[in-house]
């Protein structure tokens, strides 16, 4: 005969994991995955800072008198929120992919695949830790560089959000190369031929008004280039493009980008076998 304890936990279980457990898993794995980075900050945090500064001092001082992007607006307070954006991009890309490879070589990959975590749990673990990273580069970067430049905050909202967006698609974006990789050959592939270009050719360091017709029509199939169109609007008042517009192009990538994760973890495409 059964106990009432049991007759509970047999009904609860047909609830699945997360009425058994909560956000258990997620909050574990998001803690792990948080802590992986941290532990090593100086560098996974330092170091990115510390590139981006010595970006701004070369192009800065090169570049300072023979640019001119928008009126009333320094070239190096121009350049400071593109590598803001640059570094969280870059540092949110790196924090999901790295995990997952590295978890798929050492083989400790199986102790996450174990517990009952649906798969927007891991989605939500690994994405919002990839967040925190490129928030936390970015915010380090800003500190830093803005004492080189005298920065205006139009609009402080504009900035979070596309901050957040911009971390989440490239989280998202190192998730699904992370599951598609089998080694680190492949994923410095899928970095160097695709994240790379795409950031470096999405007005960080120049305005695309200043680039031949043909270059103009490429950066605007970039979905990078609105990322930092957007979130440098939030410092000046002013872009390339419409901010509204910008927004509509990041969300729709992200919304993408996540079916397309969340597609793969719960098929485990390259991840049980």
């Amino acid at each position: 005969m059964k106990q009432p304890g049991e007759i509970e936990l047999v009904e609860d279980a047909r609830l699945g994991p997360m009425a058994v457990g909560g956000l258990v898993g997620f909050r574990t794995l998001l803690y792990k995955e948080v802590l992986r980075f941290w532990k090593v900050s100086f560098q996974t945090v330092a170091a990115p800072v510390l590139t981006a500064v010595l970006y701004l001092l070369i192009f800065g001082h090169v570049l300072e008198d023979r640019v001119k992007v928008y009126d009333q607006i320094s070239y190096t307070a121009f350049l400071v929120p593109g590598l803001v954006m640059m570094s969280v991009l870059q540092n949110a890309f790196a924090n999901s992919s790295s995990s997952l490879i590295q978890s798929k070589i050492t083989g400790n990959l199986v102790f996450v695949l174990l517990p009952p975590l649906s798969h927007w749990e891991m989605f939500g673990a690994y994405v919002l830790a990839s967040v925190i990273r490129g928030l936390t580069v970015g915010l380090g970067v800003l500190l830093v560089t803005a004492w080189f430049a005298n920065l205006h905050f139009a609009n402080i909202g504009w900035i979070v959000v596309f901050a957040l967006l911009g971390a989440g698609i490239l989280g998202t974006l190192g998730l699904i190369a992370g599951i598609w990789a089998e080694k680190f050959d492949q994923l410095a592939a899928f970095q160097n031929f695709l994240i790379m270009p795409a950031t470096f050719l999405s007005g960080v360091f120049y305005s695309i008004h200043s680039l031949p017709a043909f270059w103009q029509a490429v950066s605007h199939a970039n979905p990078f280039f609105y990322m930092i169109d957007g979130f440098r609007y939030g410092f000046f008042g002013v872009s390339d493009v419409s901010p509204l517009f910008s927004l509509a192009v990041v969300g729709s990538a992200f919304v993408v980008l996540a079916a397309l994760a969340l597609r793969l973890l719960k098929s485990g495409y390259k991840l049980r076998h």
